[in-house]
């Protein structure tokens, strides 16, 4: 069971915790393809064919496994890939990059994110730890955060347990001390548990719990969660 009383710190996630991802990288990949359109027309034809852009992205996934944890450069190598099969000059992959990139950081945040991290920084000391490759500063919630952990950053992401204890040493609290929210029963809840922290599994389309053994506690929402944590302060 949640015990509030030991909370000292609580991670966060961010894709699909405080936001929905798919939507934001879906509008991401119509500015990325708009940009091709405009400045490597041919290299924007090979990003309109599905089963081309998944052959892409999974010969530099094979080819360069060191960037596994690494979305930011994972997808800019892929550009380059996609250019230099075109014909177009591999040059423009960074400038590609970075329209899609800024679109990425356009996120529509959960009606309940902005009230609960204006509950819970008042209360604990938060810290973000993600997989993918929001920047806090340019989404605009870095203010809420003590500190940002990804995974292109650190070199190993979630369910790894290094990334949580990093975590908790970035809020100068001990794993059991830190309670972490995520969208993700595996990367998530499974992995703060068995890095030793309490975890609340963010639960929003009430799916069953996919691993054996008893579920950690999980909410429907953040709303949910800050009441939680309010009845137990």
């Amino acid at each position: 069971m949640l015990d509030p009383t030991r909370i000292k710190a609580i991670s966060l996630d961010l894709d699909d915790t405080l936001w929905p991802i798919w939507p934001t990288i879906e509008r991401a990949e119509k500015v990325l393809h708009d940009w091709l359109a405009e400045h490597a027309p041919m290299a924007a034809a090979l990003f309109s064919s599905p089963a081309a852009l998944r052959e892409i992205r999974e010969h530099m996934a094979s080819r360069r496994p060191d960037l596994r944890n690494d979305l930011s450069a994972l997808r800019r190598e892929s550009i380059r890939l996609a250019l230099l099969r075109a014909g177009e000059d591999p040059l423009l992959a960074e400038a590609a990059f970075e329209a899609f990139f800024a679109e990425r950081q356009r996120v529509e945040l959960y009606e309940d994110a902005l009230p609960a991290l204006e509950f819970l920084s008042r209360r604990w000391p938060l810290v973000s730890v993600s997989n993918g490759n929001a920047d806090l500063a340019r989404v605009g919630l870095s203010a809420f955060f003590g500190a940002s952990l990804s995974a292109r950053e650190f070199g190993v992401g979630k369910p790894d347990p290094r990334i949580f204890h990093a975590a908790a040493g970035a809020a100068q609290a001990q794993a059991h001390e830190v309670l972490h929210v995520g969208d993700d029963a595996t990367l998530d809840a499974l992995g703060a548990v068995q890095a030793g922290m309490q975890a609340v599994w963010l639960n929003r389309g009430g799916h069953p719990w996919p691993h054996e053994g008893e579920a950690p506690p999980q909410v429907a929402s953040l709303t949910q969660l800050c009441e939680w944590l309010g009845q137990g302060a």
